[in-house]
């Protein structure tokens, strides 16, 4: 990590009788390196910790409470004192292995609180660690090691939001039975339930806000529930034990993060939550390749293939031989594989205790597979569903690991497919099994171990049903991405699927958390029993730009990608790893257009998604480089395209001359998108 400043400056304030007297309610105040977000924290007539944040001059955060519930004895919330505080700044330069783009700037100021809370009400000590960055603010619980409380027994938190200005949000709802696969709900700020973060608001003034977690390491994740008007409190994901955790002091929380921008573009510009997560603690990770692959996986999803055994079988050695000859062929790095392991042929949904992740079914030659694919310069990505049995899967998880690093496997995609509180968890005694959330503490406990134990063998993970995305991806390099919302699969079970809104909010939404594997590329534009997408067929190239993630799917049948040869000239080329990335046009839930600079060499790339509303933009190319001049291929709607109709499959093509300064005017079918390649000299 490269300074950009002197050392921290740090400054410690220890508030003296004399000024306790002559102040009942202390405050401690901070602001944001550009001083546009000052944040005070005090304590309230009830002697309650609280914060506010205000911006520009105007609130933003009304007084809003802190604290904890505890199962076993009196809540940390009453009674508070500030009892000191300490500031420092900092301003750095940190590079990604891989990602959206190659630097990131962490530049903030640093405010820690120390709260002490009165002997009668058990004189328990709290710290609060805020960081106040120029597009948000981080804060997080540090509770030191105390008399009197060596485990924390966490009922739920009393962490609080209170949006002063009225606004519109974007949110799905919280802990329901489908985890984070739900569609997203446009309400008033005012009409949110329950909802998973990060949640994303327009204020009236056209400030954005999103609302998400960093850091989410031995802890339950953080729902927001609306309590009143526009003040939401925290609460933590269910578990079986009771206290949603459980932790030995001393412990930090998570981060409880705001992005704070004037736009749409500087949400999705925003790197805060990466900077609140610890650096790299795996070394030297060049073993961790972004990568574009295909899989036998859509046959299974829309038929006719199988996970089980039997006839239609999809993981055979024959049929993974003949797309590892595709992937060979045309470029792509791997062959992602579904349902060769044994336990397939049982009830699985919710199940998975026959689930073997070393045994292979008979038509399929796990180490045949993996010396062709070698020979090949292919790797074979595995594949571990574990039907949300997670006692299963741990039992088995290093004997697994360890297989796949045995025969190069170089990443492997998890599944935990059950309903919302359906994982089967190992319990306290042998043998012992309960029931326990998606993303309670013990599944956060075990997706930070399934990730560390792949480490150890150099393979990367790619969970579906996953706990979501907080940043550990800077930590831990080798978690490349995650499922975490709704896929491309639910295109293939009904007309029209999740709609053509879906992935233009996705953008503003989900996608603020970190990469996601949607599983673009389905190029025939069809479900099962010939169920239209709600997409234009350039709008799954301009998926390729607009859902990030550094292992990228060409998810059609290997036979549909090849009927599409100029399409697949794109999907060729497209890159998976970044070297900037720039929002230039789109709202949230309308439209999303990106500028991308791939990593490896000197083209740009352009390109997005639109709703069901045509629009013709003008994009500015002021992001290329001065003085050059550039060949732009063009892939976009054709003339009359829409998803409505079999016009959804009218793609044009065009070849241009640009130089930065120039524009275009760019035509976005209903349901439509676009993408562009742009490569410098003739």
């Amino acid at each position: 990590m490269r300074s950009l400043l002197a050392p921290l400056s740090l400054l410690t304030v220890a508030l003296s009788p004399a000024a306790a007297a002559q102040d009942a309610r202390p405050s401690q105040t901070a602001s944001s390196p550009d001083g546009s977000l000052v944040l005070t924290v005090t304590t309230d007539t009830d002697q309650r910790p609280t914060w506010s944040l205000s911006r520009k001059g105007k609130l933003l955060i009304a007084p809003s409470k802190l604290g904890f519930l505890l199962t076993d004895g009196v809540g940390l919330q009453r009674g508070f004192a500030i009892e000191g505080a300490e500031k420092a700044s900092a301003d750095s330069q940190w590079e990604l292995p891989w990602g959206e783009r190659r630097f990131v700037r962490d530049r903030h100021n640093e405010l820690l609180v120390r709260f002490r809370q009165h002997e009668s009400w058990g004189g328990h000590a709290i710290n609060v660690r805020f960081r106040l960055f120029d597009d948000g603010i981080g804060f997080r619980y540090e509770l030191p090691e105390q008399a009197g409380l060596k485990t924390a027994k966490i009922a739920d938190e009393i962490t609080e939001f209170d949006i002063a200005p009225e606004g519109t949000a974007w949110w799905i709802a919280g802990g329901e039975w489908n985890r984070y696969e739900q569609m997203y709900q446009k309400t008033p700020i005012d009409a949110v339930a329950t909802a998973h973060t990060p949640i994303t608001m327009r204020l009236a003034d056209g400030t954005h806000l999103a609302f998400h977690e960093a850091a989410l390491v031995d802890y339950s994740g953080m729902w927001l529930k609306r309590v009143e008007g526009r003040k939401f409190r925290a609460t933590l994901a269910p578990s079986s034990r009771g206290a949603r955790v459980i932790r030995d002091l001393p412990f930090n929380t998570p981060w409880r993060t705001i992005r704070i921008a004037d736009g749409a573009a500087g949400l999705v510009e925003s790197d805060l939550e990466l900077n609140l997560n610890e650096p790299n603690k795996l070394g030297n990770v060049s073993w961790v390749k972004p990568m574009k692959y295909i899989g036998i996986w859509w046959g299974m999803i829309r038929g006719p293939w199988s996970w089980a055994e039997g006839p239609n079988h999809g993981a055979t050695t024959e049929r993974t031989k003949q797309y590892i000859d595709f992937a060979a062929k045309h470029g792509f790095g791997g062959v992602l594989v579904e349902g060769w392991n044994k336990g397939w042929n049982s009830n699985w949904f919710g199940h998975g205790h026959e689930y073997s992740f070393t045994e292979a079914y008979p038509d399929f030659d796990l180490n045949a597979v993996t010396d062709y694919a070698r020979k090949k310069g292919v790797t074979l990505i595995g594949h571990h569903e574990t039907g949300g049995n997670i006692a299963v899967y741990e039992a088995q998880l290093d004997d697994a690991m360890k297989l796949y690093g045995r025969l190069g496997v170089k990443a492997v995609k998890t599944g935990y497919v059950a309903d919302a509180g359906g994982i089967i968890a190992p319990g306290d005694t042998p043998g012992e099994t309960r029931m326990e959330w998606h993303d309670g503490q013990r599944q956060v406990q075990h997706h930070l171990k399934v990730v560390q134990t792949a480490a150890k063998y150099k393979v990367a993970v790619n969970p579906h049903e996953p706990v979501k995305d907080t940043g550990l991806r800077r930590t831990y390099p080798n978690w490349v991405a995650r499922e975490g919302a709704r896929g491309m699969e639910y295109n293939a079970w009904s007309d029209f699927g999740s709609g053509p809104d879906h992935e233009p909010t996705l953008v503003y939404t989900r996608m603020l958390s970190g990469p996601m594997d949607y599983t673009p590329g389905v190029l025939g534009l069809e479900g099962s029993n010939k169920a239209p997408f709600a997409s234009t067929l350039a709008k799954q190239l301009g998926l390729y730009l607009a859902i990030y993630s550094p292992i990228q799917m060409a998810a059609d049948f290997i036979e549909s990608l090849e009927a599409h040869p100029r399409e697949l000239e794109f999907i060729k080329a497209v890159p998976a790893d970044w070297a900037e990335s720039k929002l230039i046009a789109g709202e949230v839930g309308d439209y999303a257009i990106f500028a991308r600079k791939d990593r490896g060499s000197a083209d740009w790339y352009v390109g997005g998604v639109n709703d069901a509303t045509e629009r013709t933009l003008t994009l500015s190319f002021d992001f290329l480089d001065a003085g050059k001049s550039y060949t732009a291929t063009v892939w976009k709607d054709g003339e009359g395209a829409t998803y409505l109709t079999d016009a959804r499959h009218r793609i044009a093509y065009e070849t241009i001359k640009v130089k930065k300064g120039d524009t275009y005017k760019l035509w976005l079918a209903p349901g439509g998108g676009a993408a562009i390649r742009l490569h410098p000299g003739k």
